[in-house]
């Protein structure tokens, strides 16, 4: 078993004042057994400010503080941060801690909904997994989820869990589509999924941009079948959960999903 801690909260537009909020919430999970505590994506500022003046490098202040709370606690932290890319900035999941220090470059871009994150925001190319006792975890960023070939490239480098920072946008469905979107790739790459959202801003009392997509709540844990684990509501909470991966290969035996997978390869 791994003990994951999924830590819902909507981020401030000042990196410092996210960075003290991280160390509560990781001194927390520790305290619960955690292992591996995942904030959402966005989580060193929220989206609907300027993110070019605050990007900084993986080895940077920012990154380098987070470190050091994960160095603390005997801990991997994963939480969204953004780094420079020319003009743009990339959309970065640190993953640090346990002898890591590295980052994981969002892939698709939210050009949905009539938002464009790469006027803003250039696109990673590179899957990345990380070990911690034993178990292979996988990485993907919000918008990744809606593209299955993305999970089960992970799940063939033999991620048995998927962690998914988000920063969900708002609007009609979009909840439903959370959920059946976590649900589905766990079926479909016979993993874990733990998707760590930005909670609601109107749950959490505070105002931001009406068109910037700042999150809806609702952290998910679907396991390898699909079934709903465990979930939070809109407001800030922090959830703790257990993983087993043997249950990932259970799943993939049972369904087949990437033995007989023949298009994608």
């Amino acid at each position: 078993m791994l003990r994951i801690a999924l830590c819902q909260r909507t981020a401030e537009p000042e990196p410092s004042a996210n960075l003290a909020l991280i160390r509560v919430e990781v001194a927390a999970a520790a305290r619960e057994g955690a292992r591996v505590v995942v904030f959402p994506e966005a989580m060193m500022a929220r989206f609907g400010v300027p993110l070019a003046p605050l990007a900084e490098p993986l080895d940077g202040p920012w990154a380098r503080a987070v470190a050091d709370v994960a160095a603390e606690h005997d801990v991997l932290v994963v939480a969204g941060m953004f780094t420079p890319a020319g003009e743009r900035v990339r959309n970065t999941l640190l993953l640090t801690g346990l002898g890591v220090h590295i980052g994981y470059d969002k892939i698709h871009l939210y050009d949905a909904f009539g938002f464009r994150e790469s006027d803003t925001v250039a696109g990673g190319a590179e899957p990345v997994t990380v070990d911690v006792d034993g178990v292979r975890l996988g990485v993907a960023t919000c918008y990744d989820l809606r593209f299955p070939a993305l999970f089960q490239a992970l799940a063939e480098r033999g991620a048995a869990a998927m962690l998914v920072p988000a920063s969900w946008g708002a609007g009609e469905g979009k909840r439903e589509q959370w959920e059946l979107l976590v649900r589905a790739r766990a079926l479909d790459s016979g993993t874990w999924v733990l998707g760590c959202g930005q909670a609601d801003p109107v749950a959490t009392g505070v105002a931001v941009h009406p068109k910037a997509p700042t999150g809806i709540g609702y952290s998910t844990v679907a396991d390898p079948f699909g079934q709903v684990r465990a979930q939070l509501g809109a407001a800030p909470d922090r959830l703790v959960v257990d993983i087993d991966p043997e249950l990932a290969e259970k799943s993939r035996a049972a369904t087949g999903v990437l033995a007989n997978r023949r298009l994608g390869r």
